[in-house]
């Protein structure tokens, strides 16, 4: 499904919700394209769901703008719903209605719907067609969620950790799926617990922590962001931290890696430093095995930007 449409697919700007004396949303911008994945990651209690919930129309911000296919979600929620797909953590079925009773009841609902068939198919769901929902597995759950979600050929998707409780076959099935609605021209956005699944998945990740976003970018971008990646250096024979201290400068440290021969230099990575590396070892009459560059998941990322406290 091709969108003609240039508009965004949802623009939020300068977003405010509270609830009594708490802030839960706090002057967020938000733009997501047309045939983009944006991952909205953040620790529990963030202003994810809030958020999420306010670009749906379930909620009205207290100030600030949403405009979702260039329509107020609030206002014409009719108009949106028709256009837009959700999958809640909620399940979203009715519990005594079987996999593809439901299925084909929702798909009823649209013009021009995905075969219902295909679609169970693709979701590993045509074993279970007669199963009703209530009997299902959580992951079965999660399953036909996202088959309600997709099957109107929606051009802006909402799913809310749509992997939680899957196993791998399940989630790849479902990162395929992902990814077909982005190459059809239908905007996603995406909450997730899981870093490696933002990094997979999205063009765009939007880290947000106390309502308000800390950082953005490309998965590539924000594993850039904060601390500094690093280098390990690996060499034949036992070694000592203090053996790099002449290629170091004041930004770097160094530590003993995990097996024998491994230093770790943690700081900049700049020629400048691969070339000190190298004279220092040559100097020392110590044989270079490799010398590799680190980089930085977005986990790490993640965590630097938000802490590591539980919430």
């Amino acid at each position: 499904m091709t969108h003609s449409d240039d508009s965004p697919a949802l623009v939020v700007e300068g977003l405010v919700k509270r609830f009594g004396t708490m802030t839960a949303v706090d002057g967020l911008d938000l733009r997501l394209e047309r045939g983009r994945v944006m991952a909205l990651l953040g620790p529990n209690g963030a202003g994810k769901t809030t958020t999420v919930e306010m670009c749906e129309g379930f909620l009205a911000p207290d100030d600030g703008t949403v405009r979702v296919l260039d329509l107020d979600p609030v206002r014409r929620r009719r108009d949106v719903r028709s256009r837009i797909g959700m999958m809640l953590q909620g399940g979203g079925a009715y519990p005594g209605a079987r996999v593809g009773e439901m299925i084909r009841l929702v798909a009823s609902y649209y013009a021009e719907p995905l075969d219902p068939d295909w679609l169970m198919d693709e979701l590993g769901l045509t074993d279970h067609a007669r199963t009703p929902y209530r009997r299902l597995s959580g992951g079965q759950q999660q399953r036909l969620s996202l088959a309600i979600a997709v099957i109107g050929r929606p051009e802006l998707v909402f799913l809310d950790e749509p992997t939680a409780g899957l196993d791998a076959q399940s989630r790849l099935a479902v990162w395929d799926l992902v990814r077909a609605l982005r190459r059809d021209g239908a905007a996603v956005l995406l909450t997730t617990h899981l870093m490696d699944e933002a990094a997979a998945l999205a063009d765009d990740v939007v880290i947000i922590d106390s309502g308000r976003r800390v950082a953005s970018g490309t998965p590539s971008e924000l594993e850039k962001v904060g601390a500094s990646e690093g280098v390990t250096v690996v060499v034949d024979g036992d070694v000592s931290p203090g053996l790099l201290d002449g290629a170091l400068g004041p930004t770097h440290t160094v530590t003993v890696g995990p097996s024998r021969g491994v230093l770790e230099v943690h700081g900049p990575v700049t020629p400048a430093l691969m070339t000190a590396l190298c004279s220092t070892l040559e100097r020392a009459g110590v044989q270079l095995s490799t010398l590799s560059t680190r980089t930085r998941t977005l986990e790490e990322v993640f965590l630097d930007l938000t802490g590591r406290d539980l919430r």
